[in-house]
């Protein structure tokens, strides 16, 4: 064997040495890809996104789209990370930042889905909140073997404890720290809008003196109605702004959409401030696969959303709620709204 065709063996075997474990070589990086969409207006297998009881949700037609990222699961290759650094549809980012090391994957996972829950939370309140609706204070839910559950529901409006009105946190907790653990008090509350009572036998105060109710509470606007949302599988808080737009269209006096298809995203605190999100090229790419003709931007995501391929409709750059309201009226109008 001549040294021409020795070296020419030994390139051949190393070339195919290297293709080999690119295929198979995991690297330490992860693959975002458009997530799934949902329609805050519609309904996931027959079950309404945002659901309302104790009044006929308006009728309506068009979409507000809440748009998400995908992520892959399991390793990546080599091949396959080199591959997506030159896909517009894929980012390849470094797995630490998806799943950080200090805890599981299933921890990541729950804490993203914690998230998506305070941000349904915070939805419900800007919105009952613009809607016009008292601050009361509002059961969450229940302690375990709590003696209020089965006489108070999830959304009663404590109103007074043994006539002593409750406003608010601070008046509650003043009433029941001047009741002995273990007497028997009337909760008079309101549900969807009826006034009602209820006798619970109170628990003793763990520390110091006074009652225990057994329930969890907020203080948020309080409405004749209940707000329910239902998207599972959705981790994060970047579908506050959109879910807060959901319920505003369903419950409220004006036709957000005149009938097109919204898409959006941004977090979205209690003073109705809406914030930056990740993955924003991503989302805009999902977006534009359901046909959407606008597309409600974090004005911290303005810079990143313009630099991104032309998605083919219009950019709105929004602050806060009053921005997307304003971008929504404009664009039902024919105006074109602010944009990145």
């Amino acid at each position: 064997m001549t040294r021409r065709i020795a070296v020419l063996t030994a390139g051949v075997v190393l070339l195919v040495l290297f293709g080999i474990l690119g295929t198979t070589l995991p690297v330490p990086y992860v693959a975002q890809v458009p997530g799934p969409t949902f329609n805050t207006l519609g309904d996931i297998d027959g079950e309404a996104i945002i659901s309302i009881e104790g009044r006929d949700r308006d009728e309506i037609e068009g979409n507000l789209t809440l748009t998400t990222v995908g992520v892959s699961r399991g390793g990546l290759s080599l091949v396959q990370a080199v591959h997506g650094w030159f896909d517009d549809e894929v980012s390849i980012v470094p797995e630490e930042s998806v799943y950080p090391p200090d805890r599981s994957e299933a921890e990541t996972r729950r804490l993203n889905r914690e998230a998506f829950l305070t941000s349904e939370q915070a939805a419900q309140t800007v919105a009952l909140g613009r809607l016009g609706y008292p601050v009361k204070v509002v059961v969450q839910g229940f302690a375990e073997d709590s003696p209020s559950e089965g006489v108070l529901e999830e959304g009663d409006a404590i109103e007074a404890i043994d006539g002593r009105p409750t406003p608010d946190t601070e008046a509650l907790d003043e009433v029941l720290t001047s009741i002995p653990g273990g007497s028997t008090v009337t909760v008079s509350y309101t549900r969807l809008g009826e006034p009602g009572t209820a006798t619970v036998t109170t628990r003793s105060a763990e520390e110091g003196t006074g009652s225990l109710l057994g329930i969890t509470i907020l203080e948020q606007p309080a409405a004749p109605f209940d707000v329910d949302i239902q998207v599972e599988d959705v981790g994060g808080p970047s579908a506050g702004l959109m879910l807060t737009l959901g319920i505003l269209d369903l419950v409220g006096d004006d036709d957000l959409t005149g009938g097109a298809v919204i898409a959006g995203t941004g977090t979205i605190d209690i003073d109705g401030n809406v914030g930056a999100i990740g993955g924003i090229p991503l989302k805009m790419v999902a977006a534009t696969d359901i046909g959407a003709e606008l597309f409600l931007v974090p004005e911290g995501n303005c810079a990143e959303a313009a630099a991104a391929p032309d998605p083919g409709f219009p950019l709105a750059r929004v602050a806060t709620l009053d921005d997307a309201l304003e971008a929504l009226a404009d664009f039902e109008a024919g105006r074109t709204p602010e944009t990145c």
